[in-house]
């Protein structure tokens, strides 16, 4: 009986270990932004339930991503003679918010391309998998590290100029480390041995869009015909065989600079378009070849976000755009539930947590609304502190990343 009860609770603990400690890549656990964390903060401000609070040894925008009791991270570190950057991975210990250890993956010399104001030289967001961390600076290079810190491969052959920098993270389908590359003149997406580096595929975008840059993260999906890795560029989105990039689907639009990841409710995908006029095209990604003209469920360019991604829940859909207007419709149809004025400019991608969607303003004030077709503001959480960086959350804990420092919010 008593190794009975000791390995219960032992199982109890590993479980509850692994269920509060999953925020592994872009947008969480299931890739979209939601989270089943439980006693998720919902007040706060720059001293209020802050557990700790912990200047980064450099810039960037990167979400932290995290495991076990470790958060890790990505930064652009000036050199001495501010002539360029180390680019570096960070781990922080997420008990006190030390820091564990801090390595430099690249260097990027003072002639680098210029970014936009909103960007950083430390954007796409590292991704955990089994026990190694993948980082990707975009036109810099890709390395895999151990949870050590050390490095066990780079590839730095995957060359191209950006505009305005890098944003895009990586994903991973099996072996393959895939990720957009939409730059100044060239367009493709390519995938990586995730345990060499070694380049596995690459597909051409043959672009004719006069802006070709963007910066979206790819969505994985698996539906009945099998696995799709969808990933919007300028003026077009393609869905491709993730083991051997070929591929299925396009849809085309009339839209640059793309951002926001789509996102999936299990029948149709989520694109946002991007500039100048944002859209959204919703597809039902059963198709083949060209199918702009068959499975484009409906579209709008009703307050569309720019840069922040989407959320789902419960057949609605949830957005703010770059401008701070909150909005709600039926996913299927596009119908309008409900539209608010929040206030604040938007980077950061929104979070769904315990039946609460958390808005992340530049500015550092976080509007908590409900998850309902009725809008219901719950609170407004103000930091005073610049921040473009979405959230990664724990039970009872937020990580919130600002132009200075990383927050440990928690519900005490």
């Amino acid at each position: 009986m008593r190794i009975f009860v000791i390995a219960l609770l032992t199982y109890s603990l590993t479980m509850t270990s692994l269920h509060a400690a999953e925020w592994r890549s872009f947008r969480g656990p299931k890739g979209d932004g939601s989270t089943s964390a439980e006693n998720v903060p919902a007040t706060w401000d720059a001293s209020t339930n802050v557990a700790w609070k912990v200047k980064v040894e450099g810039s960037g925008w990167s979400t932290p991503v995290m495991q076990a009791d470790k958060l890790y991270l990505t930064v652009a570190k000036p050199s001495l003679d501010n002539a360029g950057y180390s680019l570096r991975t960070m781990c922080v210990n997420s008990v006190d918010g030390s820091t564990v250890w801090s390595t430099e993956v690249f260097k990027q010399g003072g002639n680098s391309p210029g970014i936009h104001g909103k960007n950083s030289h430390a954007s796409p967001t590292p991704l955990i998998h089994e026990d190694r961390i993948y980082v990707h600076f975009g036109h810099m290079g890709t390395a895999c590290l151990s949870m050590d810190g050390d490095i066990r491969w780079k590839n730095e052959t995957v060359s191209y100029a950006p505009v305005h920098g890098n944003g895009g993270s990586p994903v991973i389908h099996k072996e393959n480390l895939i990720y957009s590359v939409d730059g100044a003149k060239q367009a493709f997406i390519v995938a990586l041995n995730i345990n060499t580096g070694a380049e596995v595929w690459r597909f051409d975008r043959e672009s004719n869009a006069p802006r070709k840059f963007s910066f979206t993260t790819p969505l994985l999906i698996d539906n009945a015909d099998g696995a799709q890795v969808i990933s919007p560029g300028s003026d077009v989105v393609h869905s491709l065989d993730p083991a051997t990039g070929k591929l299925i689907w396009k849809v085309v639009y009339d839209g640059y600079s793309v951002i926001p990841k789509p996102i999936y409710d299990g029948k149709y995908v989520y694109i946002c378009t991007g500039y100048n006029t944002p859209w959204i095209y919703v597809v039902d990604p059963t198709g083949n070849g060209d199918v702009t003209d068959t499975h484009v469920i409906w579209r709008s360019n009703k307050s569309i976000p720019h840069t922040p991604c989407l959320i789902l829940d419960d057949g609605h859909l949830y957005m703010v755009s770059d401008r701070g207007i909150a909005t709600c419709v039926k996913a299927h149809t596009g119908d309008v539930v409900w539209q608010e004025r929040i206030g604040g400019n938007y980077s950061a991608s929104p979070v769904l947590a315990e039946g609460r969607i958390y808005f992340q303003s530049e500015a550092g004030l976080a509007t908590v609304i409900k998850a309902s077709t009725t809008f219901e503001k719950l609170g407004s959480n103000d930091i005073g502190e610049r921040t473009l960086a979405s959230y990664a959350v724990d039970d009872g804990t937020i990580y919130l990343r600002s132009d200075k420092h990383l927050y440990k919010i928690t519900t005490n």
